[in-house]
């Protein structure tokens, strides 16, 4: 349920709709407006009399939310959600309009590697850095990342070229330094429902990204988000990064058509993953700019200076002068780039 309160409502007003709220033993979600404060009602088991509500002084009106992802939903929420990146006088936004440029190496291999990628990237148009310290993979046997030395690698980009930094958090004590060393917190595919982690990362104080699983539907993405935002995060990002179909000729398939359907749904801005979803290099600019077409808000793209030589994801990996043409290309279709 929504409780819509009047221009004119003041503190005290919407003070007493929230102590009403919390004594029925419900969660009260102010949510503010550009003309006029809403609350959210959450944890309700059943409907609720919006009786109880429209007698109440400073109340204009109560509005059923019919989705069971309430904080999600664009019903809850109807403005575009804006999350900013902020690191001393540097700043970005991510969610009102122009098309944000997160790129770097699947994994963190060494400090010349990644400085050498991040300069490259940065001066192709990326404000992100990419680059896993922690890497969750299919195989026991392959490269797990450099840990510790990954995060403090990335630090150490983000003090040299100013760029902000994204990377992985496989677990809940991961998450942890995570939060400490770097400006996004990513939540793999692999962990979309690994609800004990979604609900760490809901009480960190950076934005998350939060990856759709390989086979979920988007009930069930959404439903992991608001695991997220009901610990009190609100700066999420929800990235489309492909999904396991019948097909061979890729890796997995890019659900385009869940980008317009997260647009109506949802007010949270959206992210695509072209170099997972394609698996293999000559995909990822094609798949990018069909991407950036649908007017998603950031690119998260894999960028090697020497794929063939990689530790993880090569195949799917730009080489740097590749990534440069990408952005060009974006551009050419007016397309407004940060």
């Amino acid at each position: 349920m929504l409780i819509v309160m009047d221009k004119s409502a003041g503190p005290e007003e919407l003070a007493a709709v929230v102590e009403r709220i919390e004594k029925y033993g419900w969660q009260a979600k102010p949510i503010p407006g550009g003309e006029r404060t809403a609350i959210g009602v959450l944890r309700n088991k059943g409907p609720i009399d919006p009786a109880l509500f429209l007698d109440m002084k400073g109340v204009r009106d109560v509005i059923p939310v019919s989705k069971p992802y309430k904080l999600v939903s664009r019903e809850m929420h109807p403005e575009d959600t804006v999350v900013e990146l902020k690191n001393g006088e540097r700043s970005v936004t991510i969610g009102d309009g122009k098309l944000v440029l997160m790129a770097g190496p699947c994994a963190v291999e060494s400090e010349g590697q990644a400085l050498e990628i991040a300069h490259a990237v940065k001066e192709a148009g990326a404000t992100i850095f990419r680059g896993g310290a922690f890497k969750p993979r299919s195989s026991p046997y392959s490269f797990q990342g450099l840990g510790i030395k990954g995060l403090e690698i990335l630090a150490k980009v983000r003090e040299e070229t100013g760029l902000f930094i994204i990377t992985e958090a496989t677990d809940h004590e991961v998450l942890d330094l995570v939060e400490e060393y770097t400006d996004i917190i990513q939540i793999g595919t692999r962990n979309m429902q690994n609800y004990r982690l979604l609900r760490r990362a809901g009480q960190a104080k950076k934005p998350v990204l939060l990856k759709r699983g390989m086979w979920a539907t988007m009930d069930e993405f959404f439903m992991a988000a608001e695991y997220i935002m009901s610990e009190g995060n609100s700066d999420v990002l929800l990235c489309e990064r492909g999904i396991r179909t019948f097909t061979r000729h890729s890796r997995n398939t890019l659900d385009i058509n869940a980008i317009p359907f997260i647009r109506a749904e949802s007010h949270l801005p959206v992210v695509v993953d072209p170099s997972h979803a394609a698996g293999r290099r000559d995909q990822v600019i094609p798949l990018a700019r069909a991407a950036a077409a649908t007017g998603v808000d950031a690119l998260l793209v894999e960028v090697h200076n020497h794929p063939e030589k990689a530790m993880s994801d090569g195949p799917q990996s730009l080489y740097p002068e590749q990534f440069a043409k990408m952005v060009a290309g974006i551009k050419d279709m007016n397309i407004p780039v940060k």
